[in-house]
């Protein structure tokens, strides 16, 4: 009965659940992104490493640093020395020269090779153990050695961007090749494999060009910020975590009941900070989801309300020959739930639909539609319709028969 009163006034009906219809499509599309961003995300620290543990002296991750911040003496070598000796859940410290671009301006280092240019390059200087901490593959070539870190060679790992532009994607053709970068020569000696994954299909590895640590010292001395990243054992991160601040501490005479004056996230840390920014962002989608879903509530109780109206003698009939007010409320219900149950059908589809076309006209763009979502729609469609139902309902059951029946 609620499907043949729905197919009756097929224009009507669709009007009337246009709002639910653009609220479920909301909140479902921003929900699949978000959802696909967040597995992009976990994957990529899963490939980095799950056991890394990041030290900087400023704050990392997403959002900028503390202006208070800046006064922060560095870290440095001799801090990723002291936390390999007196750690006993610590299996190794990698240490990188960060973004020492035009040596220490912080700008991209533009690479050339005969009548080619690569502008983009983003140049660290990073201790021969990075590779096996970073799990870092190779793709042609060989990866930095304790020998080219002591003599301050200038040798190059760089990302597959950088080959693409120079040596029109042949990481063979790049070997041993001799580019000039910063007034300087360098010699090619790894290329990097492209990372699996990326955040919306770039992976800043890519961009990436890799030198000795003490070599990166040589040409930017005065860029003294490196970030360490600690390999804990198997198990001991929370433990390797607790140890790495003490040492710090002492270290860096941050007194008793002050905070850190340096960083130290793990990739769980991370992930919590990316978790507070979605929450942001899907906040926002879900009032403007509210909003539409409102619109569409009032919508289907107006709708409700004409058709008691319009079925006033329908009432008085069934009333008449012995329908209960429970029945006649049931009815109206039935029909108000069934309304918005097709608007959020139809929001799911087209949600489902936009996903996969975002997914195949933007290959890197994320949106994973998961079951949770469309049943959590629907669910909230159905509870929409019976929510603004009732009054509508209840006015129908409260219909005096006889008055009903010479309504017209």
């Amino acid at each position: 009965m609620a499907y043949d009163s729905i197919m009756g006034h097929k224009f009507r009906s669709f009007l009337t659940i246009l709002g639910i219809v653009v609220g479920i499509l909301t909140a479902v599309v921003v929900a699949s992104i978000l959802t696909g961003m967040r597995q992009n995300i976990v994957s990529m620290f899963e490939e980095y490493g799950t056991n890394n543990i990041y030290l900087f002296h400023l704050s990392t991750g997403f959002g900028p640093s503390n202006r208070d911040e800046r006064n922060r003496k560095p870290l440095t070598i001799d801090d990723a020395n002291a936390i390999v000796a007196q750690s006993s859940t610590v299996q190794d410290v990698a240490t990188v020269a960060v973004n020492i671009g035009s040596w220490g301006t912080g700008f991209d280092d533009n690479m050339i090779y005969r009548d080619k240019n690569y502008r983009w390059a983003l140049t660290d200087g990073v201790t021969p153990n990075y590779a096996d901490i970073a799990n870092v593959s190779m793709r042609n070539g060989r990866w930095l050695t304790e020998l080219d870190n002591f003599e301050r060679r200038n040798v190059l790992v760089v990302g597959i961007s950088a080959v693409e532009a120079l040596f029109d994607g042949d990481p063979d053709e790049a070997l041993g090749k001799t580019i000039r970068m910063n007034g300087m020569s360098w010699e090619i000696i790894g290329v990097l494999e492209k990372r699996k994954t990326g955040f919306f299909g770039e992976n800043e590895e890519d961009r990436k060009i890799f030198m000795p640590f003490r070599t990166a010292r040589k040409v930017a001395p005065t860029r003294d910020a490196v970030l360490h990243i600690a390999q804990a054992k198997n198990g001991m991160i929370q433990e390797a975590v607790q140890e790495i601040e003490g040492i710090l501490r002492v270290r860096r005479e941050v007194k008793f009941g002050d905070p850190n004056n340096f960083d130290i996230k793990t990739a769980d840390d991370f992930m919590r900070q990316f978790d507070g920014m979605l929450a942001g962002i899907g906040a926002a989608a879900i009032a403007i989801s509210m909003l539409g879903l409102l619109v569409g509530g009032i919508g289907v109780m107006n709708i409700m309300l004409v058709s008691v109206t319009e079925r006033t003698k329908e009432i008085g009939i069934r009333k008449a020959i012995g329908a209960t007010r429970a029945a006649i409320v049931f009815q109206f219900l039935s029909e108000a739930m069934a309304l918005t149950l097709l608007g959020g059908l139809i929001g799911v589809v087209l949600s489902l639909g936009i996903s996969n076309l975002l997914m195949l006209l933007i290959p890197s763009m994320p949106a994973t539609v998961e079951p949770w979502m469309i049943i959590t729609s629907l669910t909230v469609s159905v509870l929409i319709g019976l929510v603004f139902g009732v009054l509508p309902a209840r006015k129908a059951a409260k219909l005096d028969p006889i008055e009903c029946l010479r309504y017209e």
